[in-house]
């Protein structure tokens, strides 16, 4: 017995040497650099004072401040940044779906302002700008070297104002001007409508009018279509959406969900994660649905897309999504600003992360550019002749009037279904997939 506590003292002894021995270096470490972070602070100060002093022109103290506050924030990735008491109070107007400007998302790329994507029927979709176009120049002057906030400052204006934009396109060999005449930008957040049997589901933004926008268009369309039986599926086109609010992308992905993860983010520390999962009920009962995404879907828009897709309850078609799969928190600060701060990254259910890669979809489908019009040509191919169009040709005595009414419905949709290639390549896709999704009937 006083051997074995024995033993247990002198482990005792040498665990306590053991812990002071590894403590000592770690509380140094602590202190110096608490000791640098003191100094870096002091030569903030100091710098900050002799600016105030010495600079050529009066400063405004308060501008200072913020821009170094901004550059702070800014220096940590393009989504963090400083926001001033009235652009904080813009935010707010924005995530409720009116503002003013031109109706773009942007970000930033090596100093240049990069179009996410234009908002529909706002003055930029209206004057051709597209996701992915370079931003160079406002009004004649230089953006680059600019922080994204004086960027967007300079695009800022009057409604009924005009703007010119330099624009560099992938495709196009010179920069080119675009005028556009500032706007107030209301945003309706979904806009239903049914093509063929199929109801779509466009999708412009994720503000707090997206869920309710969706659940009620989407059962009027139904209503319309006389029943869900009457209806092949649904299309959800999140295409040029540059995401919003974080509640609304999960609400939207439950609707069509009964169960699972939705999306989990994941912070620096374990306790700033979190989880969110669907509950029990499906809006469109089981019927097949198909995901319309493009380089200008970013955010909210990727984690429904990517739930959707993770479950196998959508088939996602159109071109590689944008990858935005950081979370920002808007944290309040005295004085009315705010601090948005990327704090969390974005998990689909499988696990990918969606940050740079964005969501691949199940089938590539491009859109095709607008071809301009060649002088001379034949504004539609000539019509063939058939066998009904042949004198004195035969009557088709098997079907019923009530048959060849409905072949000719079914015609007539069909034609339209080809018409709406050239106007939505992509969208035309998505209806042909739905429609041989429903002719294949229901799985067992």
């Amino acid at each position: 017995m006083k051997k074995l506590l024995m033993a247990a003292g002198g482990g005792t002894i040498m665990g306590l040497l053991a812990t002071t021995q590894i403590a000592a270096p770690l509380l140094a470490q602590e202190a110096a650099n608490n000791s640098s972070v003191y100094e870096q602070l002091d030569l903030f100060g100091d710098i900050f004072e002799r600016i105030r002093a010495g600079y050529v022109e009066d400063v405004n103290e308060k501008d200072l401040i913020e821009a170094a506050i901004n550059g702070m924030l800014t220096s940590l990735d393009p989504h963090s940044s400083y926001l001033s008491a009235d652009d904080a109070a813009a935010m707010q107007v924005q995530t409720r779906g009116e503002f003013g400007g031109l109706g773009i998302e942007v970000t930033q790329e090596e100093g240049w302002v990069k179009v996410v994507s234009p908002m529909d029927g706002t003055p930029a979709d209206a004057a051709g700008i597209l996701a992915g176009d370079f931003i160079t120049a406002v009004d004649g002057e230089n953006v680059l070297g600019l922080t994204l906030d004086q960027a967007v400052e300079m695009m800022r204006g009057p409604v009924g104002s005009e703007i010119i934009i330099t624009v560099v396109r992938e495709g196009e060999i010179e920069p080119f001007d675009v005028s556009i005449i500032r706007d107030t930008i209301k945003l309706t957040a979904v806009r239903s409508r049914t093509e063929g049997n199929s109801v779509v589901l466009r999708i412009a933004t994720f503000s707090d009018q997206t869920f309710p926008d969706l659940e009620a268009g989407f059962k009027k369309q139904v209503e319309e279509a006389g029943g869900l039986d009457n209806v092949d599926g649904i299309i959800l086109d999140l295409r040029n959406n540059p995401g919003g609010l974080l509640n609304q992308a999960i609400y939207v992905s439950d609707a069509f969900l009964e169960a699972g993860e939705i999306v989990s983010t994941r912070g620096r520390e374990a306790q700033d994660s979190d989880r969110y999962n669907a509950a029990a009920g499906d809006l469109a009962e089981g019927k097949p649905i198909v995901v319309l995404i493009n380089g200008g879907s970013a955010s909210a828009s990727e984690i429904v897309a990517g739930a959707l897709q993770d479950h196998r309850r959508a088939i996602v078609i159109g071109t590689k999504s944008f990858g935005k799969g950081s979370v920002q928190t808007v944290v309040p600060l005295q004085g009315d600003g705010a601090m948005r701060l990327t704090t969390a990254r974005y998990y689909t259910p499988s696990g990918r992360s969606i940050q740079n890669l964005g969501i691949s979809p199940d089938i590539i489908v491009e859109q095709p550019r607008p071809k301009p019009a060649v002088e001379g040509e034949e504004a539609q191919a000539p019509k063939l002749r058939s066998e009904a169009d042949l004198r004195g040709s035969l009557d088709n005595d098997s079907l019923t009037e009530d048959e060849i009414r409905q072949i000719e419905e079914d015609r007539t949709r069909a034609e339209a279904a080809a018409a709406l290639r050239e106007d939505d390549y992509q969208l035309a896709y998505a209806i042909d997939i739905l429609k041989g999704l429903n002719a294949l009937g229901p799985k067992e």
